[in-house]
């Protein structure tokens, strides 16, 4: 899975320039076409986020924006990569098209998923 993240505060300053979308569009269709990628999307801004957390028997949400948090993640792709080289190299084409939009600054993590173990029986 790449994980990608990004200041939403930069990029609502910084809007991506015509180009950049037709040439992103163009790398999910290849990618979809060779298999490669299995599901990608962006994902609603920080202000419209939860985040659920358990700490010592105790549950807390807390609603978005979250001020302390100067990156957040705001898209994810899941890839079929046969090795980590190749994922990073997957990884590595998608960020080169970002070189289309001046000044971004963003990040991508390379996670594997991990198999869910199996059920009884």
């Amino acid at each position: 899975m790449m994980l990608v993240r990004a200041d939403e505060r930069q990029m609502a300053q910084n809007p991506p320039p015509p180009e950049f979308m037709p040439a992103m569009d163009a790398f999910i269709g290849e990618m979809y076409r060779a298999g490669t990628l299995l599901d990608t999307g962006g994902l609603a801004p920080g202000a419209e986020a939860a985040r659920l957390r358990l700490s010592n028997g105790r549950h807390r949400i807390t609603d978005g924006p979250y001020t302390e948090a100067k990156e957040v993640i705001g898209g994810y792709a899941v890839v079929k990569a046969s090795s980590r080289a190749e994922a990073i190299d997957l990884a590595r084409r998608f960020m080169a098209v970002h070189e289309l939009w001046p000044g971004c600054d963003v990040e991508c993590e390379v996670r594997e998923i991990m198999e869910a173990p199996s059920g009884p029986g």
